[in-house]
């Protein structure tokens, strides 16, 4: 009975082995090359079709390759390159491409890893190129999205000439970069040129400060004079005035005039109170005094 069961089990076992070596799933995400001792045979979910599901293989003759159908997209390190004009810059890029051809892709490049080698060496060598004849300026910003289109066609020519058997979708640049060793310089150079331009744009509103100030200056110098020839001929015309109304009143009553003329001159000489007169007592300054304003 016992040898029974264990026939039974070595049975079963066989029969999972065998099961197991003949059917495989092959996901949505994946498309499947079937290999017999590494000569692929036929593809599974291939581009184009629709054939995810349970399938068959001869056990223990053919494998099964599987790959990704969806977008790869694959960083590459960084690479430094020389610009037109000379200048070094360190590119930091990414590629994103789809397998298009399966079974291409499996006679020259295998498997992922190389692959992803493959690629990221015809990558960096399409950069140089089409980098390498445009400025550091233009890589940067002026011109970088037809630099990009550029790569991308290029790096799809070069791929299909290898027989890569992938379509190229879309090429990147995430940063451009210079070197490490010259960012010093450069920021130095940088922060000289701010300074140089610092100081024209103070030594310009030094200029404008002072051009201001003169103006200002002639200005104030030009009113002060206008309003003193104004007061001046002001004041001379009321003098005229004065006079002229002075003299008709001198010649109307000479007396009252003179008496006018005498109570002016006490004020200016004795409004102070710190002014000392040395005159006789009978002067004709104090006569006023003596005897008003009748007196002759």
């Amino acid at each position: 009975m016992n040898r029974r069961l264990v026939l039974w089990a070595i049975i079963a076992l066989g029969v999972l082995v065998v099961v197991f070596n003949t059917f495989f799933v092959v996901d949505q995400r994946e498309q499947a090359i079937v290999v017999r001792f590494g000569e692929p045979q036929r593809v599974i979910n291939a581009p184009g079709h629709t054939e995810a599901g349970l399938h068959m293989k001869q056990p223990f003759v053919e494998d099964v390759v599987r790959l990704d159908r969806r977008n790869v997209g694959q960083e590459v390190d960084q690479e430094e390159i020389i610009s037109s004009d000379q200048q070094r810059l360190v590119v930091d890029a990414f590629i994103r491409y789809r397998i298009a051809d399966p079974l291409q892709f499996y006679r020259t490049l295998r498997d992922d890893r190389t692959a992803s080698d493959r690629i990221e060496r015809l990558l960096n060598s399409t950069l140089r190129d089409i980098l390498g004849s445009t400025t550091q300026t233009e890589i940067i910003s002026t011109r970088r999205g037809e630099l990009m289109q550029a790569s991308r066609a290029e790096m799809q020519r070069r791929a299909l000439a290898a027989r890569f058997g992938v379509q190229v979708i879309d090429v990147r640049i995430k940063r451009a970069d210079l070197p490490a060793q010259n960012q010093a310089s450069v920021f130095r150079r940088m922060r000289t040129a701010r300074e140089q331009i610092a100081a024209q744009k103070r030594a310009l509103g030094e200029q404008q400060k002072r051009e201001i100030i003169a103006g200002a200056d002639k200005d104030v110098a030009i009113t002060l004079a206008t309003a003193r020839e104004e007061a001046g001929a002001t004041r001379g015309q009321g003098d005229a005035q004065r006079t002229r109304i002075f003299a008709q009143a001198y010649g109307r009553d000479p007396s009252f005039a003179t008496f006018y003329r005498s109570m002016q001159a006490y004020d200016q000489a004795l409004a102070q109170g710190d002014t000392t007169l040395v005159l006789a007592p009978d002067s004709d300054f104090f006569k006023y005094f003596q005897k008003g304003p009748g007196s002759r």
